[in-house]
């Protein structure tokens, strides 16, 4: 019997996880999708930590983007801005690193002393994505951390919003745990006293009973003035303006408890009601952490200094040094590498300028410029090098002016919760029964009008609806999470159940900037789409750029006589045969065009043509279709209409797609909607998005990397779940109703304690029963009913 041997050939990058190209990079008898994931292999195994690959399947990031230049480091000034301490051996620095995702992550970068032993330590914040190097600064500078972070794949994400921001680190979380752990203990030791009490031990001294009754007051103190205390705070500054909100009722239901549990203790006349104040406090201050719980590596706050770099290269005498960008003057000479953002309005002096405005202006194409014409901020420069020179400082560049728009930065109404109505009616009713029962039996027995008065206090104190909003919110959140949906905060999900109206962008926001823009019509050998890709790689035209990243076939051949027609097509000679692309009237050819054709021509033969094809993201059709039956669709778009008749079966009327809109306009058409009365989301992706996202009801920045550059926004989606957005929708609509409905079993225990406490009867037992019996149900029910809603919408 002949045993057979199988071979497996390797499709995927072992160190990123992409696919391999037609001729992959080897090393060790595995392979890599480009030399920068080959580098980095070579540079771990180098130094022993092969083991980085044993803890996760292709733990790293791809490595085939545009080489960045830190030389600006080197500026004391701007170092001084980034780092957190100095001295004369040693520098600390956090950065941020959007690449951190896995176990491997964390073992590789608090190994770097391995690499490099100045690096002294490394300590990683997973959750913040955030990396605290301590370095000796004799021996390795800021530039060369950096570097060398960059060169093992995990680059920092520097911006000059990082140097402006003061390093203040938010401690109100911090202090929220510290709050939950006082009551916590508090509430612990208050159980465990109370035993004796809960049991009914007749034969337990009561000496012992008073003592104990004196300590749980003694615990009472610090969950009274300190961890309740943002409690009493808010009830009295919201009181003073008028406003009833929910820490109204439970600020007055602590203070009662307290003052009756001491009153209670002191007088020997009972055992008050300290454990369910501590219970009470401990299990709102637990909500309220879930209600805050947001994503610490992503922000919804970004202004135009996210976009920018944190330094320019300036050209002062024929010599090239690093300039911040804060010291950059009008009548300075810069020079913008390719893929750099110009960051000033300035005037092009020397190159071939081809800039990318999409995200500025939301111009999908390429805007080409000629010497000596003007530049504005914000463009990306796409081949090559050019020297501009500054007509206008960063803050009074186009790009600044834009984002300062004080109607772009004008704050909207804070969002309105259920629990914010429901809590002003709620206190009314409250009063009202407590004043009820206390003047009914204030005629007969005083001691027992004061006790039903405070008892109504204590049972109807609505810990269960404080606590039905944060939980349901927070299961949601979790939800949305899985699904790459993250929300700024809670109360987005009750915004996102009240849309009724949805504005879309077009550039990037419904396009697929992943598809292949166009498609190749004709028959090409291996080695014609070899040379072809050769010759393309030297333009700069996003047809170019597209046609380079499809073939995705490594360079081989030089290109000879190359030659380009702006506008119009390229040529030249690759492999010794000559290449033509371009439009038929540049090739000499007798065809009729329809769209964005383009002609190839190799040797004097016409070898076909690609035709463009826009694509949109997956699943767009069928959700626009679905999201047409409920809601009022629209479409912003600063791009030319030449996508108008693709788009206008996606769209119940044609008259709501609107093209050529500059950022104003969208701004103004999100007033006009809202001014009619309707509840209006955006979905946009580019700075020329900002205000109209900042306008709208929800505004959501579509992103294909949720680390990259965003604006302002009350969530940010992934382009990968962009087809889920009707399944958000009712997921958020799912979550108000099991709000209403723990509403209602929160009301159904008021009841029940209601009647033992307007007769005066409310004993500590029975309150230290009923009010964390609700809680839990409320916990349990909202939790498990929120993942329910999740499966039936298939999001779980």
């Amino acid at each position: 019997m002949v045993e057979k041997t199988t071979f497996t050939v390797d499709t995927k990058c072992y160190h990123c996880g992409d696919d391999l190209p037609a001729k992959p990079y080897n090393a060790d008898d595995k392979a890599f999708c480009c030399l920068g994931c080959k580098g980095v292999y070579q540079i771990l195994t180098k130094h022993h930590l092969s083991n980085y690959y044993a803890y996760n399947d292709v733990p790293g990031q791809t490595q085939k983007k545009t080489p960045q230049h830190f030389d600006y480091l080197e500026d004391e000034g701007i170092a001084a801005g980034l780092i957190d301490y100095k001295d004369e051996k040693v520098t600390v620095i956090t950065l941020f690193i959007p690449a951190i995702h896995c176990s491997s992550c964390i073992w590789l970068l608090e190994h770097l002393h391995k690499i490099n032993p100045a690096i002294f330590q490394s300590r990683i914040d997973f959750l913040k994505k955030q990396v605290a190097v301590t370095f000796k600064n004799q021996e390795i500078s800021l530039r060369e951390v950096v570097e060398l972070l960059e060169a093992i794949g995990y680059e920092p994400l520097i911006s000059l919003q990082d140097v402006v921001k003061k390093q203040q680190s938010d401690h109100s979380e911090r202090h929220l745990m510290t709050k939950i752990a006082v009551a916590g203990f508090c509430f612990g030791n208050v159980m465990l006293l109370s035993f004796p009490d809960y049991f009914g031990l007749t034969s337990f001294e009561q000496n012992f009973k008073y003592f104990f009754g004196y300590i749980n007051l003694a615990f009472s103190i610090p969950v009274l003035l300190y961890s309740a205390r943002d409690y009493f705070i808010s009830a009295w500054t919201n009181a003073k303006r008028g406003i009833l909100n929910l820490d109204f009722p439970l600020a007055l239901g602590i203070a009662v408890m307290f003052i009756r549990s001491a009153a209670e203790i002191i007088t020997n006349t009972g055992a008050g009601f300290v454990d369910t104040l501590c219970s009470l406090v401990f299990f709102l201050l637990i909500g309220r952490w879930m209600q805050q719980r947001t994503y610490h590596y992503l922000s919804f706050e970004r202004d135009y200094r996210s976009y920018f770099p944190v330094a320019v290269t300036l050209i002062k005498n024929g010599a090239e040094q690093p300039l911040p960008l804060n010291e950059l003057q009008t009548g300075d000479r810069i020079l913008i590498r390719s893929n750099e953002i110009i960051p000033a309005d300035a005037i092009l002096l020397k190159g071939e300028a081809k800039i990318d405005f999409s995200f500025v202006t939301g111009e999908s194409l390429p805007v080409e410029k000629v010497l000596g014409e003007v530049v504005y901020a914000g463009g990306r420069q796409l081949t090559g090098a050019i020297e501009l020179e500054v007509i206008k400082p960063v803050s009074q560049s186009y790009l600044t002016q834009l984002w300062n728009n004080e109607a772009f930065s004008g704050k909207r109404d804070t969002i309105k919760t259920f629990s914010d109505t429901a809590s002003k009616y709620f206190s009314i009713v409250l009063l009202g029964v407590a004043f009820c029962a206390g003047f009914y039996w204030i005629g007969s027995d005083i001691n027992k009008a004061v006790a039903s008065f405070t008892a109504v206090l204590i049972i109807a104190c609505p810990c269960a609806l404080a606590l039905s909003s944060p939980f349901t919110l927070a299961a949601v959140l979790s939800i949305f999470d899985k699904n790459k949906f993250y929300l700024k905060n809670t109360a987005v999900i009750e915004e996102l159940a009240r849309i009724d109206t949805i504005v879309f962008d077009k550039t990037g926001t419904i396009t697929n900037p992943e598809a292949e823009a166009y498609e190749l019509r004709g028959d090409l050998t291996a080695a014609e789409k070899q040379m072809v890709s050769d010759l393309a790689r030297n333009s700069g035209h996003p047809l170019s750029r597209e046609l380079v990243k499809a073939l995705n076939i490594p360079p081989i051949y030089p290109v000879d006589h190359y030659m380009e027609k702006v506008g119009r097509g390229i040529s030249g000679w690759v492999n010794g045969q000559e290449i033509k692309m371009g439009s038929a009237a540049f090739l000499g050819l007798d065809l009729s065009e329809r769209g964005s054709v383009v002609h190839l021509v190799i040797c004097d033969r016409y070898a076909g043509y690609f035709l463009s094809k826009q694509d949109w993201r997956p699943g767009f059709k069928q959700l626009a279709l679905k999201l047409a039956k409920t809601k009022d669709l629209h479409l912003l778009s600063g791009d030319h209409d030449h996508d108008k008749q693709l788009l206008t079966p996606f769209f119940p009327r044609a008259q709501q797609l609107h093209f050529r809109q500059s950022p104003q306009d969208k701004l103004d058409y999100i007033t006009a909607l809202q001014s009619a009365g309707s509840k209006v989301m955006m979905f946009g992706d580019g700075l020329n998005d900002a205000g109209a996202l900042r306008k709208s009801d929800l505004g959501i920045a579509v992103t294909d990397n949720i680390n990259n550059f965003s604006p302002g926004c009350d969530a940010i989606l992934d382009g990968a779940a962009f087809q889920k957005i009707p399944q958000f929708l009712k997921q958020a609509k799912d979550a108000v109703r099991v709000i209403h409905m723990s509403f209602v079993i929160s009301v159904l225990y008021n009841v029940v304690g209601l009647f033992f406490a307007v007769q005066g009867l409310l004993s500590p037992l029975m309150a230290a029963i009923l009010m964390p019996m609700s809680t839990v149900t409320i916990i349990l029910f909202t939790s498990l009913t929120a993942r329910y809603y999740a499966h039936k919408n298939k999001l779980l």
